[in-house]
């Protein structure tokens, strides 16, 4: 069966690091340490992927060795990473399960964050180190494909490389097993433990729990047709010293389509390591992309897409909206209550500034007259004992030409203020 082509994988690899890119701040402000772990692993799997598959479509030329230098790296640890992920999963679920009490302390919380990282973190990290004792040169480069480690098949690399993930997919069946079994014993008691448990609800962790369990279907039988590649498909070299694995290490292998893909033990290995972290990715989605809050994070960064677009900015756009929505309703009221004045009060606050326009300064009003109230227009008389919609300087201005103000002298200069008994 031929590989799909190049560009199809290409769309799979950014969509799958969308997937895990947009909801990944929501789970970290929930402190899910093992599903951000999940995430960051096979979204950063997916980018270099991605990234690999433009850079070098249709060519195997040694572009950016640092690039490859960096992200093979990280591809050695995401082989480990995300079984890793997996294993801190199933243990925060057994964790959960077996809780004897409600409320969970800040320094266990801490404590069991540290551990996880140890696990999600500190494992690819070493597994980054021990490949390099079996690395037998720089890096590879496939056409399509992009960079790629090397390892070279000697009985050492089993020990340090290969058999990784089928021991972490081990100890990750065994504390799957035992929260099952738990959650069995306690399920009475179980809502009670999720109620002390804000970021954790009943669907959440079957979902987790369904994620973590297809990720263990997949760890270790791959893991081990993995073991059977290298075994079957190529002679296994014995190991003699450091030097004799690093000779020539600064060689990098450059392979095109026909040498490459003619192989099929190999081109199955190379387009299986790839693909398995965008299947990673769509899984992950599957259980978490059609929650509500998820769909709230994917709706925004669609929205923000468009905005940008549009050449908007994402709080302009949702102003915009927000007034077409209030111009709206304001054409409604008007529009079925003609002849009257509709008056929208303001409730913010301005400066005082002096006792004459205090009174103006409280009130902002906004009058819209319909088409049978021509005779509003005309300025009536103040009256303290009736209320008016209008209360602009002009208003006051007008009536303090029909009664003046009694005069001050110049030297006391005092405010202005309104003199409410001399008004008719």
């Amino acid at each position: 069966m031929a590989a799909p082509p190049n560009h199809v994988f290409s769309a799979f690899a950014f969509v799958g690091f969308a997937m895990c890119a947009v909801p990944f701040y929501w789970h970290l402000e929930a402190w899910n340490t093992g599903t951000c772990l999940y995430m960051a692993w096979t979204g950063i799997s997916c980018l270099i992927q991605f990234i690999n598959s433009i850079v070098w479509d249709h060519n195997a030329i040694n572009w950016a060795p640092v690039w490859c230098d960096i992200s093979t790296r990280i591809m050695v640890g995401a082989a480990v990473g995300i079984p890793a992920s997996s294993l801190c999963i199933n243990r925060r679920l057994y964790k959960i399960a077996s809780i004897k009490a409600v409320t969970v302390t800040k320094s266990e919380k801490r404590h069991g964050i540290m551990i996880d990282l140890a696990i999600g973190v500190g494992i690819p990290v070493l597994q980054m180190i021990l490949q390099y004792v079996v690395q037998g040169h720089r890096f590879d480069i496939f056409e399509d494909v992009g960079c790629f480690p090397f390892t070279w098949n000697t009985p050492l690399a089993y020990v340090l490389v290969f058999t990784w993930p089928v021991v972490i997919g081990l100890v990750s069946i065994f504390y799957c097993s035992l929260s099952i079994r738990t959650f069995w014993k306690r399920r009475r008691q179980f809502n009670e433990v999720l109620a002390g448990n804000r970021n954790l609800s009943f669907s959440r962790y079957f979902r987790l729990m369904a994620l973590a369990g297809i990720e263990l279907c997949c760890t270790i039988p791959l893991g081990s047709y993995s073991i059977y590649l290298n075994v079957t498909g190529g002679v296994i070299s014995k190991w003699v010293s450091w030097d004799d694995t690093h000779f020539d290490f600064s060689r990098v292998g450059q392979f095109p389509n026909v040498l490459w893909r003619t192989d099929h033990v190999e081109e199955v290995s190379i387009e299986l390591s790839r693909w398995l972290v965008v299947l990673c990715a769509f899984i992950f989605f599957g259980f978490f992309g059609f929650a509500d809050e998820a769909r709230k994070h994917y709706r925004l960064v669609y929205t923000s897409a468009r905005a940008a677009r549009l050449g908007y900015t994402t709080a302009t756009m949702s102003s915009f909206e927000t007034s077409s929505y209030n111009a709206s309703r304001f054409a409604d009221v008007t529009s079925s209550n003609k002849g009257n004045i509709a008056i929208f009060m303001s409730t913010e606050r301005s400066r005082r500034r002096d006792s004459l326009l205090s009174f103006s300064d409280r009130l902002s009003t906004s009058i819209s007259i319909g088409d049978d109230s021509d005779d509003l227009d005309e300025k009536k008389p103040y009256s303290p004992t009736e209320s008016t919609a209008s209360s602009s300087r002009d208003a006051i201005d007008h009536e303090a030409g029909h009664k003046s103000l009694p005069q001050l002298p110049e030297i006391a200069r005092p405010q202005p203020s309104l003199d409410v008994s001399t008004v008719p």
